[in-house]
Order: structure tokens, then sequence, then C-alpha cells
């Protein structure tokens, strides 16, 4: 029914985990469904032979479930009672772990660089952000960290494809412990880290299904680890010496003496145009 709902609606992002929708949109879809007319009958040809005898009733049950919870929206899970006895049978700490963080992970391990420059790249933006926007919740916190994790995950492509084959891969990836808005912002900030502030390859219509705090946030991020791959090359060590923050009114980095060489025009190029999105003037400095 969700994926009848989204063919319906036109929906720019055909991934049914995380899908929403309003209670009493849904109940009226329902009815729509149980209408048995032409209109009904032409949404229910794309369902298989053997599931579309049973979407009439699962609509009337549907119906009654949510007129008798009073509850205000459906979210769609995309996993069922079969994931549920798997999950019974794992260990109480397996069974804590972050679902989206732990799958960022695993990608960062399969398709990055260096899976520990992603943590590092974690750390670097908490020092950044805890500086620029100390009013970040703990979900943005989350979300920024499974951004980081997944960064990198398409630097094999041509460099002319990386962000929308990275965004198409976040956008569509079988990720769960996530909503639709938070796999917009994964996949808005890293277009945005191969792309800058551009939007010429991006879905208006994708976009939208974020807010506009959660769209300047990706652009930010994205901004941000712009300034930190052209440094670190994407290896482990360099990002725990080279911090970016906000101090007195300035976006600031810092480069030890002994890395001075990575100073390139590419670098204040990129941190300019972080300090100017941000509406800061940006500095480099050179620390003994």
């Amino acid at each position: 029914m969700s994926r009848l709902h989204m063919k319906r609606k036109d929906y720019p992002l055909h991934v049914t985990h995380g899908y929403e929708i309003d209670a009493k949109e849904m109940i009226d879809f329902c009815r729509f469904l149980q209408k048995g007319d032409e209109s009904a009958e032409e949404a229910l040809a794309q369902i298989s032979n053997e599931r579309r005898p049973l979407v009439n009733y699962g609509a009337l049950v549907l119906e009654k479930v949510l007129k008798a919870s009073k509850c205000k929206s459906v979210v769609m899970s995309a996993l069922g009672v079969r994931e549920g006895l798997l999950f019974s049978q794992l260990k109480p700490s397996e069974r804590n772990t972050d679902p989206l963080l732990t799958a960022a992970h695993e990608l960062s391990l399969l398709r990055s660089r260096s899976p520990r420059h992603g943590d590092e790249l974690c750390d670097w933006t908490d020092h950044f952000f805890k500086t620029f926007d100390p009013k970040e919740t703990a979900d943005e916190r989350r979300l920024r960290h499974a951004a980081c994790l997944l960064a990198d995950i398409g630097w094999r492509a041509h460099p002319d494809y990386r962000g929308e084959q990275s965004l198409n891969l976040i956008a569509h990836g079988a990720f769960i412990g996530i909503d639709h808005p938070g796999r917009v912002f994964l996949a808005l900030a890293i277009y945005h880290r191969h792309e800058g502030v551009s939007e010429s390859g991006l879905s208006p219509r994708l976009a939208s299904l974020a807010d506009e705090r959660v769209r300047q946030r990706a652009k930010i991020l994205g901004l941000a680890m712009r300034v930190a791959y052209p440094i670190s090359a994407a290896m482990p060590g360099v990002l725990p010496r080279t911090p970016l923050y906000v101090r007195k009114g300035k976006l600031k980095l810092e480069l030890p003496v002994d890395m001075e060489d990575l100073s390139s025009k590419r670098v204040l190029t990129r941190l300019g145009r972080l300090g100017k999105f941000i509406d800061l003037s940006a500095v480099l400095e050179i620390t003994g």
C-alpha cells in the first residue's frame, strides 16, 4: 500500500522504510483502494497477482485500526516478523548498537579509502559544530556522524559524477533507524561535499523532503568536508592536528608548522567559501 501511495503522489524517494503518511490521508487512501472503481483497479494493477486480492482486505483493516487508535500518522517499516525473530536472538550488546551508524561504518569499510579517517572526521566536525552551532541536537549530531562515515564512499567514481552517484547511493540505500528527512540530509551533505553549494545536479523535489534547517546544515557540513579532504587526502592522523572552529566571530583553521605546506590555494579558497556561507571571515593560522 505504501508503494501504491507513493505512486499516486508521485513521491520523489522510492524507499518504503521510514515513509510517513498522515493518518487522515491514509484513511482516505484506504477507502480509495476499497472502492473497486476503474481508478482503483488501475492502481492495483501495479501489484503482483498474488498480492492483489489481499490489498482490499488490508486497506479495510488498516482503516479500522487508524480510526480506533486515533494515531496521527503511519510510518512504514521494511522489516517484519522475520527480522524481529533474528533481532531477538542477538546479544544485548548487539541489540543496543545504533543500526544507522553500524550500517554507515560497514559501508565505509567497503567503499572508503580509510574508515579510520571517517571516525576522525566525526571528531573534527564535532569541534567545529560545537563552536559554530551549540544548539545542535543529539539526533542532528548522530546524522552528522553518519554523514562523516559515508563521506568518502564515492571516491572511486569519476570526479564529475561523485556527487550525483553518492547522493543516489545514500538516498536509496538499505538503511534503517532513519526517517526520510534524515536520509535526505545524508545524501545532500555528501553531494555538497563533492559539488560545493551548487544544486545543479539536485532534484528540487527530493531536497524538499527536508526543511530549511536540514538543507542548510547539509550544505555547511559538505563545505566543511571540502576543507578537510584536501588537507588530509582521506588519510588518518591529519585532522586531529588541524582543528577547524569558530572563535571571536571568525572561522579559523589551524595548521601546525610542520604541515604548513598544506596551506594551498585550494584549501584557502574552500575555507573562504565556508566562511562566506556562514557569514564569517575565514582565517588560516600556522601554529608552532
